[in-house]
């Protein structure tokens, strides 16, 4: 993500955060899109990460995937 997003309540800069995960992996997503390669090919979906970030002022946690 090129620009920090900015929190639609209170209009100050997001920052980036960590969720923490019992099975200590990060987040992703999946697109529904296929993977390239060999993957792909096997029918495995591409994923992105998730990227999470919470406004200072009140405490909104957003989820962004990104590439």
């Amino acid at each position: 993500m090129d620009v920090d997003p900015r929190c639609p309540d209170c209009g100050v800069t997001m920052e980036r955060t960590k969720i923490q995960t019992g099975d200590g992996f990060g987040l992703s997503v999946k697109t529904g899109e296929k993977a390239g390669g060999l993957l792909g090919s096997l029918g495995v979906n591409k994923s992105l990460d998730v990227s999470p970030r919470m406004c200072p002022e009140c405490g909104l946690v957003r989820l962004y995937a990104e590439e």
